[in-house]
């Protein structure tokens, strides 16, 4: 599968994880978001951005456990909460959050 964005084909898996991590930009996650059904918002930016960090960091996407532990304390326990990012993530806040991020699937993720 590929994903057009501005003219550029970016390769994904059958799941429409981005193959390529370094091809991953802004306008990326804004089409990978619509395919998800998420309208990206500066609250939905903020954990993209915190995902991406995190994998820099640690050269691992965190399954949802990990994620809510680790933004609650980067962020505030008022966003360290899996009930707050279900409502950003419907889906999986790990699953989906790292495909939007164009991060690999997390490690336990069906």
């Amino acid at each position: 599968m590929a994903l057009n964005i501005n003219g550029k084909e970016l390769e994904t898996d059958e799941e429409g994880y981005l193959l390529n991590l370094n091809e991953w930009t802004r306008d990326a996650a804004v089409e990978l978001a619509k395919s998800e059904s998420v309208e990206m918002t500066e609250s939905h930016w903020e954990v993209i951005d915190f995902l991406r960090e995190y994998y820099d960091e640690y050269q691992i996407a965190p399954a949802v456990r990990v994620l809510t532990k680790a933004i609650g304390k980067k962020l505030g326990k008022e966003k360290g909460n899996s009930k707050y990012l279900y409502e950003l993530f419907p889906y999986g806040p790990a699953k989906q959050a790292c495909k939007i991020a164009g991060l690999p699937k997390p490690t336990g993720c069906i």
